[in-house]
């Protein structure tokens, strides 16, 4: 069981995955660097609404913001899906066992028809 910061921070980053409009801010954000404006621009959403996303990512570690000028750059830190990658693989091995015991079974099963 994960437990500490650890179990903050990936649950930080799976709050931030929750909602399909915070991953389609992050798809954009992986083409490039954009405004709060400009990531409102691709959205039938308000600017407030789409600030709130983009702090939530932000809280996730999943972005990084950096003034310019007047403007704040959003950025992708595509280092912040390390942590829900790694929580993931350990299922990924899990599901990798189990269909090797069950090409085994099946295997010895004909093995067992042939005799």
């Amino acid at each position: 069981m994960i437990a500490g910061p650890q179990a903050v921070e990936l649950q930080s980053v799976f709050r931030a995955l929750s909602d399909p409009t915070r991953r389609d801010i992050l798809v954009f954000l992986s083409r490039q660097d954009m405004t709060i404006g400009e990531v409102a621009d691709r959205f039938d959403i308000t600017r407030a609404a789409v600030k709130k996303h983009l702090t939530v990512l932000e809280q996730g570690d999943l972005i990084s913001v950096h003034p310019r000028g007047r403007e704040r750059i959003n950025r992708l830190e595509p280092l912040g899906l390390k942590t829900a990658n790694d929580w993931l693989n350990h299922f990924d091995r899990f599901w990798d066992q189990r269909l090797h015991a069950l090409q085994d079974a099946v295997e010895n099963k004909e093995n067992d028809n042939n005799d």
